[in-house]
């Protein structure tokens, strides 16, 4: 059977990975946990403040959810802006290594988009992003063209802090017939986008992907899990509210099914690990799985990100995640 080609939609950006500890949070403005756009000026001095050696690795949520797919060995390409620097052909040489399209990416004039992750001891991270190039995507730059060779868009969520293109983003995917999902990434985006969204889900997702802090930002439920998941799923077909170590609850033709968590025997670094979640439950759903059992597959990619520093993991990770999931 011929393999389901997905597309990424987001920013392209490099994340630097830094391990620190929690008071090094206190001179950081915003809040723990969450993500936050900044200037150049205080990246470049958050990132000159750093006590410790760091990890570089190619980033942005759809990206990380569209690097995992293509080393899953499915058709993957992400539409995005890169800059004109070594750190923009860093990752489009990176994604074309992990088999990954790269004719979709768009090319800027100005440096690339650079996220820097703070991970405390407790395995939290603080993002605070400078977009660069990928800020200067316009919707003038998109067309439905650039989705008919695909079956699927996979939607990253701080796309919504640039309602123009967003929308544009979902005429052009919904005009080349492709099936949408969207992962709200974090509850600062929920709370900015709170008046923008139920139109947006209810017109053109089909699939969304919450943890629980950003399910409670959208619905006003707290701690109610089962709840949250109906109320999402009143405005699309399939609503998977991702709970960590509680596991999954998705939400699909009226009935919720609860999902047992993966456990993960230690936990370093919670970066990226929605967006491999997301990444193994659009494997499954692009294979046929059904969402149960896709929701099971996010999990296993989702507990063993959370064991490793950054995004990317080692290819003998890899191999046991793929013998697991096709066994």
């Amino acid at each position: 059977m011929k393999k389901k080609k997905i597309i990424g939609v987001g920013s392209p950006v490099v994340d630097t990975i830094a391990l620190v500890k929690d008071d090094f949070l206190e001179n950081v403005a915003g809040e723990k946990g969450g993500m936050l756009l900044v200037e150049a000026p205080e990246l470049d001095a958050l990132l000159s403040d750093l006590p410790s050696e760091n990890t570089r690795a190619p980033g942005g949520s759809a990206g990380n959810t569209l690097f995992a797919l293509a080393r899953m060995g499915m058709p993957a390409a992400i539409l995005g802006k890169l800059g004109n620097c070594p750190m923009a052909q860093f990752y489009l040489e990176q994604f074309e290594r992990h088999g990954g399209h790269v004719s979709s990416f768009k090319h800027g004039t100005i440096p690339n988009g650079h996220c820097l992750s703070l991970v405390t001891p407790d395995g939290e991270r603080t993002m605070r992003t400078h977009l660069g190039a990928a800020m200067t995507l316009t919707p003038q730059e998109i067309s439905a063209a650039d989705f008919e060779a695909y079956d699927f868009a996979h939607l990253e969520g701080y796309l919504l802090f640039n309602e123009a293109l967003m929308r544009t983003v979902l005429e052009a995917a919904q005009s080349a017939g492709c099936t949408i999902s969207l992962d709200l990434a974090s509850f600062e985006v929920v709370e900015a986008a709170k008046a923008l969204l139920p139109e947006i889900l209810d017109q053109y997702i089909d699939i969304v992907f919450a943890n629980e802090e950003e399910a409670a930002a959208f619905t006003g439920i707290e701690n109610d899990y089962e709840m949250m998941a109906q109320a999402l799923h009143q405005h699309c077909d399939v609503a998977a509210v991702k709970l960590g170590a509680r596991g999954s609850l998705i939400a699909q033709q009226k009935t919720i099914h609860s999902i047992e968590p993966v456990r993960a025997q230690t936990v370093i670094d919670t970066t990226a690990a929605g967006d491999l979640w997301a990444a193994g439950f659009l494997y499954g759903w692009l294979e046929g799985h059904p969402a149960p059992e896709c929701a099971h597959f996010g999990s296993l990619l989702g507990a063993a990100v959370v064991q490793q520093q950054g995004s990317v993991l080692p290819d003998a990770v890899w191999t046991e995640l793929l013998q697991a999931i096709n066994p």
